[in-house]
């Protein structure tokens, strides 16, 4: 199936696995991309050296495009722009609106440019700047979300911007796709979708929690960093949600210092990312220090699996998951479901 996505990055079908932090390695991307769509690394929760090697290991598992996804409020992403350039990556997509001057870097290199927004206004802005495309996340999108559906959303920002659409918020198969080429897209991004694959790194026990949930045990809360945030309700929630501003700062301090610990980074540096996610928001710093710190949360289920302890970002698809396909198998059934049902329309 071509469409405006398969022309721009040259994959073979119009399937986007998203960069899922501790998730989307070189194991989940390289399959992806074997499958014919387009895996996205997840940088965040990476050093610089560890970012070059990682992409360095999915080139040398396959030929076919990807992309790396990064931060673009990172002390480093610079560094991590050169690192892309330097890889000869063919995408890069930033969860939040990266800068005018990182859009220019990056094209002038030759890399597709692709941000990720929630809503009208943040797709305006960055097809302004010179990005190639958008990805636009629906309130059903598991992780940070906002309260707009992707049925809603869509349509405005394909009506708004002169650029590639990409969906993203509830989809999992070919109906789903067929829904969202229909309302102007050029194609789907999944997370959770391909977080339940066999080729997900994420521990049996995670995956088989995610797979027992139902519609009803995935929740919107903002008791984890102040912001809403989609995902299980595990213990951890329910905890943080009862917990007063002393034991949420004591809990976040504990986090902080094992995040420094893994990743490196000095305390000045994770202040001042805190005073940038708190700037503009009612935030107690505990939610703050918590916020700058959710990667350890999401480490402690994705990577160590204790579902009891971390949190498990989860779209609302995850109620109506069953199974754990490969992701050949799972983009081969996307779109052979998506041809059968193009091909039943009526009127077709």
């Amino acid at each position: 199936m071509e469409t405006a996505l398969t022309r721009l990055t040259g994959v073979r079908h119009p399937v986007v696995q998203t960069g899922m932090g501790w998730v989307a390695g070189p194991r989940l991307v390289t399959a992806t991309a074997e499958a014919g769509g387009l895996g996205i690394l997840a940088s965040a929760t990476l050093t610089v050296p560890e970012l070059r090697r990682a992409v360095r290991a999915v080139r040398s598992r396959t030929a076919a495009p990807f992309g790396v996804n990064l931060r673009a409020d990172a002390e480093d992403a610079r560094a991590r722009v050169r690192i892309i350039v330097e890889e000869g990556v063919r995408v890069a997509s930033f969860a939040l609106a990266p800068t005018r001057e990182l859009i220019a870097e990056l094209k002038d290199a030759g890399v597709v440019v692709i941000p990720s927004v929630g809503a009208r206004r943040h797709a305006e802005k960055v097809a302004a700047w010179g990005a190639d495309a958008v990805i636009v996340q629906g309130g059903e999108g598991g992780g940070h979300t906002g309260e707009v559906a992707t049925s809603v959303l869509l349509p405005q920002v394909v009506d708004a911007v002169p650029l590639p659409v990409v969906a993203a918020g509830g989809f999992r198969d070919g109906r789903g796709l067929v829904a969202a080429l229909a309302l102007g897209a050029a194609g789907i991004a999944m997370g959770t979708r391909f977080l339940l694959t066999s080729d997900s790194p994420v521990p049996d026990a995670v995956k088989a929690r995610y797979l027992a949930a139902g519609v009803g045990d995935v929740t919107v809360t903002t008791a984890v960093d102040g912001l809403p945030h989609r995902m299980l309700r595990t213990e951890l929630v329910r905890s943080l949600e009862g917990q007063g501003r002393a034991r949420t700062l004591l809990r976040s301090l504990r986090h902080a210092a094992a995040f420094r610990r893994l990743s490196g980074t000095g305390w000045a540096a994770l202040l001042r990312e805190g005073r940038a996610m708190r700037h503009g928001r009612e935030l107690s710093w505990g939610q703050t220090l918590l916020a700058a710190n959710t990667p350890m949360l999401l480490r402690a289920a994705m990577v160590e699996g204790r579902t009891d302890l971390g949190v498990m970002a989860a779209g609302q698809v995850t109620g109506v998951i069953e199974d754990l396909p490969s992701c050949a198998e799972l983009i081969a059934s996307v779109m052979a479901e998506a041809e059968t049902v193009i091909r039943d329309l009526p009127g077709r």
